[in-house]
């Protein structure tokens, strides 16, 4: 086996992991009572792993404490810089000099999961890559995330950039807890970019019973990342899932995991806040060749294939919606509040351009039936070619 500790039950009774699949699973997961922290079950909780585009939500935490101080507001302009543009997929493909409002460069970051977007935001909130980096750290020490390095905003690929499962339980107690505003940003189902309609990646959403959140990730080295929440009769659960091999066992692994949380009355003493380090918290895990190795760009995205082989086991999370999916308007414009305070300190300089290794694949989104679009918080619209 690739990890030998073995997961740690809380309540007498409680469901074992080693029922899914038949096995034991092989990566990081947690499962916690959003209200309380209570964890209900671990396995991994500590062991180093690549973040991907969990890393957003970091982002969007930053930005959350920003707007809050009053450095930006939801209406103030994101500016695409060269650098941002030139980030590779998953993106939006804005050009540069284009400018969004920041309400909605937020939305296609944590729904698209645009790479492009994401390094703006942390350009314009941050005044550059590093410093908005060197913020995402500081929020991570305050908030006690103690296996966990920023330095980018988007979660390419750094040797660099690692964090935990039970670190990105932290970070998703303060984001709901201090930010409840914004969760239903977290269970969008998709975006209208013009007549351009973008699904959130994560299947759970429209899929399963109670989805709300929260976001996906992937790269080759981190596996098919994912955190899953779910509320049901008042509460709410959350699942974090690391290293998966595919965009549908990762959203199938978090179902069973939200299942058998809410068919466990009970958690242990243990919470997300008091849960001991324990096993290795130091070797990062590299999922490259198990992930990616002899495997063609569509079978490296975050997008589930659009055709099931014949012998592959059905799956509601490899089916499209059974409803016409509400999709959110998006796009350029409308940004009448003021410039951020640090793209103000840069005097409206550009900012250098910073090399990011690694490549991040993606596809286009499905075609199917015609979205429903709720209201638009954007002016001037414009439609967008999502990148292969």
């Amino acid at each position: 086996m690739r990890h030998r500790h073995f997961l740690k039950l809380l309540p007498a009774g409680a469901i074992m992991l080693s029922v899914l699949a038949g096995s034991a699973l092989a990566n990081p997961v947690i499962v916690f009572d959003l209200k309380n922290g209570q964890i209900l079950q671990h396995q991994d909780a500590f062991k180093r792993w690549y973040p991907a585009s969990l890393s957003k939500l970091m982002t969007a935490y930053v930005t959350f404490r920003a707007i809050a101080a009053g450095e930006v507001q939801l209406d103030s302009p994101i500016k695409v810089t060269k650098h941002s543009a030139g980030e590779p997929p998953s993106k939006m493909g804005f050009k540069p000099g284009s400018v969004m409002r920041l309400d909605n460069a937020l939305k296609m970051m944590l729904v698209k999961s645009a790479n492009d977007i994401a390094m703006a935001v942390g350009e314009n909130v941050g005044g550059s890559q590093a410093a908005f980096a060197e913020r995402m750290n500081a929020e991570a020490a305050r908030l006690g995330m103690n296996g966990t390095h920023f330095v980018n905003p988007n979660g390419l690929y750094s040797p660099d950039q690692y964090t935990t499962a039970r670190d990105l339980s932290v970070l998703v107690m303060a984001i709901r807890g201090e930010f409840p505003q914004y969760a239903p940003w977290f269970s969008i189902e998709g975006l209208a970019v013009g007549k351009k309609a973008i699904p959130n990646y994560n299947l759970l959403i429209g899929r399963y019973p109670g989805a709300d959140g929260m976001k996906t990730g992937f790269v080759c080295p981190s596996g098919f990342n994912m955190i899953g929440s779910a509320t049901r009769n008042g509460r709410t659960l959350v699942a974090v899932v690391l290293g998966e091999k595919s965009a549908v066992s990762r959203a199938e692994t978090a179902a069973k995991l939200l299942d058998q949380g809410f068919d466990t009355p009970a958690a242990g003493p243990a919470t997300v806040a008091t849960l001991a380090p324990y096993g290795d918290t130091i070797s990062p895990n590299d999922m490259h060749d198990e992930v990616c190795k002899k495997k063609t760009p569509e079978e490296q995205s975050e997008a589930p294939p659009a055709a099931a082989a014949k012998d592959v086991p059905k799956s509601p999370y490899r089916e499209k919606l059974d409803h016409v999916p509400t999709l959110i308007a998006v796009g350029l414009g409308g940004a009448t509040g003021p410039a951020p305070k640090a793209m103000l300190d840069q005097g409206g300089q550009e900012y250098a351009d910073v090399p990011i290794p690694s490549w991040r694949p993606d596809r286009p989104a499905p075609t199917g039936a015609g979205p429903a679009v709720a209201g638009s918080t954007a002016q001037g619209d414009q439609p967008v070619k999502v990148a292969n």
